[in-house]
C-alpha cells in the first residue's frame, strides 16, 4: 500500500463463460491479462467458501474450504476425469456441475497414489476431514442445519461419526476430491496472477455462518447453547443501509475462550486465506473493537448492545504468528475514534466510498478532498447499487451537489456521464489504492447490482456477459491510470 495502484472489483462467479457461473478458468486469466495491460494491478474478489442455497459468499459452510462450484470442468476433460459429452450437457443446462463432479470420483481414484494428493491431505489435515463429514451428513440429513441433526451427530459423538465415515466413504472422497481440484486450480490462477503482476485482494468475513463446519466443530468458541442454538447473534444497528438494522444471524465469538488459546483458530483462518491471496479485506472490521450483540430471538438489529472485543490482542497475535499484516479494514458504518485508533495502530488501510460522500457538508470523510493515502477509494462496493443505478435514485439536490463538487456545468448531464466522472475521480483520489466495480466501468444500471444488504433472495446472481466483457473501456482505464500515477 506504499504505491499508487488501481484495481477492479469482480467476484469469481460473475466472470463470463459457458458454464453456469464464473469459474477458475481461462476467463479469469483473460481478465488479469487485460488488467495488467491497462495498468490495473489489483483484482478484488469476495469470499470463496462453499455457499448455502441463497448463494451469499459471506455465509459459507466453511471458512477454510473452497467453493466447488468455482471448479472449471473444462480442464477436467483434458485430464481424463470427465467425459466431454457430460461437459456439454452441463453447458447446455441438462446436467448440474455437482452431478458432473460426482461422475469424476471413479476416474479420480487413479490419482490417490499421487504425490500432489498426498501433500494436499497433509496441508489440509486440520480442517478437511471435519468439513467432509459435515458436508456428507448435511446431504444425508436432507440439508438440515447441524443443530437439527440426531443428537449423536449434532454433538459429534465418535461412534456416530465413525459410522458415517464408513457408510459415506464415496461421498467423503468426492468432497475431498473437490477441495483438491479447487486448490489445484486456485494455485494455477495465482501463479498466472503473479506472472502478470496482478495482486489478488480477498475478503475475510469477520463472522462465520451458524450452520457451518466451523461452528459444528468448535462450538465452545461461539455463543451457541447445548442444543446448538444461538443465545446471541451478530448484526448492526440501524444505519445507511437499513432503518431497522441488520440481523445477520451469525453466532458471536466467545472472545475469552479464543484469547485463552492465543487466538489459534483465528490465526489458522487468516493463514489459510493468506496462502490464497496477496491482500485480505477484513469485513466489518469495527467488530474487532466493539460488536453489536443481538438477543437470539430478535428478528432485526434494532435491539442489542455494544460490547468490547479484544481486537488489539487478536491482531498482535496474528502479526506475531504470521508476520506483516497485509490486511485492509472495512471500516464503514458507525465508526468510533477507538476503531480508527485500532486500524492505525496496526497500519491497516481503511475504505472510502464515493457514494457516501454527498448530500452533507464539506467535512464528510468520504469526499475526495478528505481522503488520505492510507485508504482504499471506491465508487461503491458489492453492497452498493451500481453508480448509475444509485444516481438514478437520488433527489435533485444531491445530484446538484455532485455536479458542483466535480465542476460539471451542464445541469442536464446524464447518469452515465456523471457516473463516468465519479469513476475518474475515484482513480484521481490521493488514496494509494482505488478500486472500481466492473459494473461501474461498464456504466451499468441497478439491474447489475450484486447484493442488497438485509435481503436474502435475488442476490449474488449478476454475471457479466461476453459482449459486455468485450466492450470494457480498457483504453480509457489505461489513460486514467497513467494520468493519476497508478500502475
Amino acid at each position: 500500500m506504499q504505491h499508487r495502484r488501481s484495481g477492479i472489483l469482480l467476484h469469481l462467479t460473475s466472470l463470463p463463460g459457458p458454464l453456469p457461473n464464473g469459474v477458475l478458468g481461462a476467463e479469469a486469466v483473460t481478465l488479469m491479462e487485460r488488467m495488467a495491460a491497462a495498468g490495473s494491478r489489483v483484482w478484488q474478489i469476495l469470499p470463496i467458501g462453499p455457499t448455502h442455497g441463497h448463494g451469499s459468499p459471506y455465509e459459507t459452510l466453511s471458512t477454510f474450504a473452497g467453493n466447488p462450484e468455482l471448479i472449471d470442468l473444462r480442464p477436467c476433460v483434458e485430464e481424463g476425469l470427465l467425459d466431454a459429452a457430460l461437459l456439454q450437457r452441463v453447458i447446455h443446462g441438462e446436467c448440474t456441475m455437482a452431478e458432473a463432479r460426482c461422475a469424476m470420483v471413479a476416474p479420480f481414484r487413479a490419482w490417490l497414489e499421487g504425490a500432489d494428493w498426498r501433500q494436499f491431505l497433509v496441508d489440509s489435515k486440520d480442517w478437511l476431514d471435519d468439513f467432509a463429514l459435515f458436508t456428507a451428513i448435511k446431504v444425508q440429513q436432507r440439508g438440515k442445519a447441524w443443530w437439527q441433526w440426531p443428537q449423536p451427530l449434532r454433538d459429534r459423538e465418535p461412534e456416530a461419526l465413525a459410522r458415517v465415515a464408513e457408510q459415506q466413504a464415496e461421498a467423503l472422497l468426492r468432497i475431498k476430491m473437490e477441495q483438491f481440484l479447487f486448490d489445484r486450480q486456485w494455485r494455477r490462477m495465482k501463479a498466472e496472477a503473479a506472472r502478470l503482476g496482478i495482486m489478488l485482494l480477498g475478503d475475510l468475513p469477520i463472522y462465520v455462518a451458524h450452520d457451518s463446519a466451523d461452528v459444528w466443530v468448535n462450538r465452545h468458541l461461539f455463543t451457541v447453547n447445548a442444543e446448538g442454538l444461538c443465545d446471541e447473534v451478530a448484526g448492526v444497528p440501524p444505519d445507511y443501509f437499513s432503518e431497522t438494522g441488520q440481523r445477520w444471524g451469525n453466532p458471536l465469538y466467545r472472545w475469552d475462550r479464543l484469547q485463552e488459546t492465543g487466538f489459534a483458530w483465528w490465526i489458522a483462518r487468516v493463514r489459510a486465506q493468506q496462502a490464497r491471496v496477496d491482500w485480505l479485506r477484513i469485513d466489518h472490521f469495527r467488530g474487532l473493537e466493539a460488536f453489536w450483540a443481538i438477543p437470539g430471538e430478535r428478528e432485526d438489529g434494532r435491539v442489542g448492545e455494544w460490547r468490547k472485543a479484544p481486537g488489539e490482542a487478536l491482531l498482535q497475535a496474528v502479526r506475531d504468528a504470521l508476520g506483516a499484516l497485509p490486511l485492509i479494514a472495512e471500516d464503514l458504518g458507525l465508526i468510533t475514534p477507538e476503531v480508527h485508533a485500532l486500524r492505525r495502530r496496526f497500519g491497516l488501510p481503511g475504505m472510502k466510498i464515493l457514494q457516501f460522500a454527498f448530500g452533507g457538508g464539506a467535512d464528510n470523510p468520504y469526499l475526495p478532498h478528505n481522503h488520505t493515502p492510507d485508504m482504499v477509494a471506491y465508487t461503491g462496493t458489492h453492497d452498493n447499487d451500481t453508480t448509475v443505478g444509485w444516481l438514478q435514485s437520488q433527489p435533485p439536490p444531491l445530484r446538484d451537489h455532485i455536479r458542483r463538487y466535480f465542476g460539471v456545468a451542464d445541469d442536464g448531464v446524464g447518469d452515465q456521464a456523471l457516473a463516468t466522472v465519479m469513476v475518474r475521480q475515484t482513480l484521481a483520489s490521493v488514496a494509494n489504492l482505488a478500486v472500481v466495480p466492473l459494473q461501474d466501468l461498464l456504466l451499468l444500471d441497478g439491474s447489475a447490482r450484486l447484493n442488497m444488504p438485509g435481503t436474502v433472495e435475488g442476490n449474488w446472481s449478476w454475471r457479466v456477459t461476453d459482449a459486455q466483457f468485450d466492450r470494457l473501456p480498457w483504453r480509457q482505464l489505461t489513460e486514467w491510470n497513467s494520468l493519476y500515477g497508478r500502475g
